[in-house]
């Protein structure tokens, strides 16, 4: 099923045992084509695993897959575009979130170009502790690799541009919802008005 564009969805990342990981509250949909799945969000809630809440600071867009282990997460700084890669399954869209399993291991991509693979201890002790498959072991390790082919090969969302076509529409989604909440916001005092003069 293909997501609207402009559609407002949450995103939930679980654990292999089924924990939920990671809520984010608010997101828009940019693009759902052959290639992967985009939404936007801008000062999101995001509530963690332990009920920590943080919000978002700047603009990002977060790529998911029907067919890759892994989702990309670009976010627009001042010193250029900063890519955040996290190993999870291929999402899943059930209508009440878009879904994933999060495999502990990630890429952190800055704009110079320096890349740092993190959280191997955690995927280490959660193999353990989650019972992780082999299969799914090697999976994970081998989406590490695929993501540093994606990288170096400058395949989108790592080719700049794609980011920032997807970028540009997501400003005009985020207009086109301010100019409906000014509208929704005149209609309701218009309402208030003529309830007054009723009385």
């Amino acid at each position: 099923m293909k997501l609207k564009k402009g559609k407002n969805v949450q995103i939930h990342g679980y654990k292999h045992d089924g924990s939920l990981h990671r809520v984010w509250t608010n997101a828009y949909v940019i693009d759902d084509n052959e290639s992967f799945l985009v939404t936007g969000n801008h000062r999101t809630k995001v509530i963690e695993s332990n009920g920590r809440s943080w919000y978002t600071k700047e603009p990002a867009l977060c790529y998911f897959f029907e067919n890759e282990w892994f989702n990309i997460i670009a976010m627009f700084k001042k010193d250029g575009i900063h890519y955040y890669c996290n190993v999870s399954s291929p999402y899943v869209y059930d209508t009440e979130a878009i879904k994933y399993i999060d495999y502990d291991l990630d890429i952190r991509l800055y704009p110079n170009g320096k890349l740092v693979v993190l959280d191997q201890k955690e995927f280490r002790d959660n193999s353990l502790k989650m019972h992780y498959s082999d299969d799914i072991k090697t999976i994970a390790n081998h989406a590490i690799v695929e993501l540093k082919e994606w990288i170096n090969q400058k395949r989108p969302p790592f080719d700049k541009v794609t980011p920032k076509i997807h970028l540009d529409a997501f400003k005009k989604i985020l207009e086109h919802q301010k100019t409906l909440k000014r509208h929704q916001k005149n209609i309701n005092k218009g309402k208030g008005i003529n309830e007054r003069k009723k009385l």
